[in-house]
Order: C-alpha cells, then sequence, then structure tokens
C-alpha cells in the first residue's frame, strides 16, 4: 500500500467511526421518549445495535446515509405492549432486520414510515408480538401484493391495510362477547 492509499483509508475509517458514533448518540438519545414506556438503552446496548446495523446492511445488501432506521424503529415500537426491557435488544435487531429484508422484498416501493406503520400495527393487532408471524405472513402477504402493484397503502400511511390482504378468518370481537353474554348472561 502506497503512502495515498495509506491516507485514503485511513479517512474512510475515519468517516466511519463518525458515522458510527453519531448512529450511537442517535440511538442512546431515543432513552429520552422510551423511558415513560420503561425502555432504555445502555451504550453498550446500542454499539451493539449498531455493530448489528453494519450486519442486516450486509446481509440485505443495503446502504444507509445518516442517523439510520434505528431511531425511528425505536420511537414506532416503544409503546408497544409485546416489548419489554427484557427483550428490548434482541427485539429492536429483529425489527431492524425485517425491516431491511422487507424494504427489498418490496422493492422499495413503499417508504420507510409506511412500512414503520404498517409493521407496527401488525406486530400489535395481528402478531401480538410475535416477530415470525410479523416476517412470514403479515409481511410477506404485503409484499407479495406489492409487488403485484397494490398502492392502497400510500393514502392510509400504511395503517389498515392488513384487513384487505389476510388471507385468515379472524375473531369478530363483537361476536364473541354476544355469545359470551348470551351464554353466561
Amino acid at each position: 500500500m502506497n503512502e495515498n492509499e495509506g491516507g485514503r483509508y485511513m479517512e474512510q475509517n475515519w468517516m466511519v467511526l463518525l458515522q458510527q458514533q453519531n448512529q450511537l448518540a442517535k440511538v442512546v438519545e431515543t432513552n429520552r421518549v422510551t423511558e415513560q414506556y420503561g425502555l432504555s438503552l445502555s451504550e453498550q446496548d446500542a454499539q451493539l445495535i449498531v455493530a448489528e446495523r453494519s450486519h442486516a446492511l450486509r446481509q440485505s445488501r443495503r446502504v444507509e446515509f445518516g442517523e439510520g432506521i434505528m431511531p425511528k424503529i425505536i420511537y414506532e415500537f416503544c409503546d408497544s405492549d409485546f416489548i419489554s426491557q427484557s427483550s428490548y435488544v434482541d427485539t429492536l435487531i429483529r425489527l431492524q432486520e425485517i425491516f431491511f429484508l422487507y424494504k427489498n422484498e418490496m422493492q422499495d416501493e413503499i417508504s420507510d414510515d409506511e412500512l414503520l406503520h404498517f409493521m407496527k400495527e401488525q406486530f400489535d393487532r395481528t402478531c401480538y408480538g410475535d416477530l415470525d408471524y410479523l416476517e412470514g405472513t403479515c409481511l410477506a402477504n404485503f409484499a407479495q401484493a406489492i409487488r403485484a402493484g397494490y398502492r392502497g397503502y400510500r393514502e392510509t400511511q400504511g395503517y389498515g391495510e392488513y384487513e384487505e390482504l389476510d388471507e385468515v378468518k379472524r375473531w369478530d370481537y363483537d361476536l364473541y362477547w354476544e355469545a359470551l353474554h348470551e351464554l353466561f348472561g
């Protein structure tokens, strides 16, 4: 390696380190909001999340600039009843992986916010916190519809979309309570 190549290598490493430091700061900064939900990240947690981000980006063959998607994931999901402090870091890492996977699967037709809104709504209302069901069923169905030309999510920003695509018959809440009332009066 000659002197010019060494200088460029050092400059690139410096830029990567600066970007990682900025991402760490943004992730830790989310604690100001998430603490009200009993969730917080330590510096070590944030370092793990940023490291896993790099791995997930390589796996999905994506690039990301700026602060990245993780702060948006954190803000979108922090009020979920299905995330506890003990599962917080692992859930965030998995949500990040799922997000990158489905940005690819949906061929970048959907905005980050639309995808996050859809993911959160399904995570809470359909999957009840089950990440495997979110990834393997809800998002798979949604991605298939988007690849086939579905664009209804644009008007709703990703909210309320799954009912149109869901192939599984769900419980009718009102009918359930009516039946219980009839049985137990």
